[in-house]
């Protein structure tokens, strides 16, 4: 299969209103694609619509507000997509939301939550925009997963059931769709500085003081800018890369879980205590922290071509 195409492609990307959807948005603009972004925050999706449409006045924005845990509005949302855009090259299936706690810590109705999110609307999105990528020779499906689809660490029980869930979806479908030259690549971010503290939400039977100080814990371990992020994702996406790692703290503990599958844990706990100072108790929100080794070297906007796995 070629490389991927960008110019006046149009792409599709969920949750672009912030962190990496938002810097995808923008990458995307500036290599030529017309662009479909979804979110629920309707002001900052707004901010980001504007600032694309003054830097890039030739290109085509069409924002769509939508809340993805609501599986009506997501069909909505869905259908109008279908309607305005019969043609899509490329389709981000990137929102995603965190819950903090133990599984005896949170209820069915905050676990189903996340399923919907992380996982029932990208199932639904990818099965109502699929017709279009087939539409379009050599299109391009990416689902963002996690480092929590590579690992499980305890207090994610949620987060990790959904992001390991896209990861298979993901490549089942990469086998499927083959004969129809549609490309897929699943996306394993590692600490990206992005919002997904801010908006997690914890369980209700989480204790406030560790929920602070798990906040302020995992703030401590995203360093990778959302740039950066995207960048890797895009040129991942560009070179048909089936699979993209981003940062040393996803390629790492992916590595230690290969070679010890069932003990990884331990060896996690360690390298949490040395990288955050803290106890790994208290490690309850979504967000996607693992060890990084001491000598990682510091983020820079050119990512090295390793990040792509």
């Amino acid at each position: 299969m070629r490389r991927f195409d960008y110019h006046r492609a149009t792409a599709v990307v969920t949750g672009a209103a912030s962190g990496i959807g938002a810097a995808l948005a923008h990458g995307l603009a500036a290599r030529g694609s017309d662009l479909v972004l979804l979110d629920r925050d309707a002001e900052r999706l707004a901010t980001v619509v504007s600032a694309i449409r003054v830097a890039y006045p030739d290109r085509r924005v069409d924002p769509v507000v939508v809340d993805l845990a609501d599986a009506a509005a997501t069909a909505g949302a869905a259908e109008q997509i279908r309607v305005r855009h019969p043609r899509i090259r490329l389709l981000v299936n990137n929102a995603g939301v965190a819950l903090g706690g133990r599984f005896d810590q949170v209820t069915l109705d905050e676990f189903q939550w996340v399923v919907d999110i992380n996982f029932r609307a990208v199932v639904q999105l990818t099965h109502a925009l699929l017709p279009a990528l087939k539409a379009d020779p050599g299109s391009h499906l990416v689902n963002v997963s996690s480092l929590f689809g590579l690992i499980a660490p305890p207090g994610q029980a949620a987060y990790s059931a959904t992001k390991f869930a896209v990861r298979g979806f993901t490549e089942a479908l990469r086998h499927e769709l083959v004969a129809d030259g549609v490309g897929v690549t699943a996306v394993h971010p590692g600490g990206i500085a992005t919002r997904i503290t801010e908006n997690a939400r914890f369980g209700s039977g989480v204790d406030r003081d560790d929920h602070e100080a798990g906040r302020r814990q995992f703030n401590r371990l995203l360093r990778i800018p959302p740039a950066r992020a995207a960048e890797v994702i895009l040129r991942g996406v560009e070179r048909r890369r089936p699979r993209v790692l981003i940062g040393w703290s996803a390629k790492l503990p992916d590595l230690i879980a290969r070679i010890a599958p069932a003990s990884y844990g331990r060896l996690l706990r360690v390298g949490l205590d040395r990288t955050a100072g803290a106890p790994t108790r208290r490690l309850t929100t979504g967000a996607a922290p693992a060890p990084q080794p001491a000598d990682q070297p510091p983020a820079s906007p050119s990512p090295p071509a390793d990040d792509l796995v």
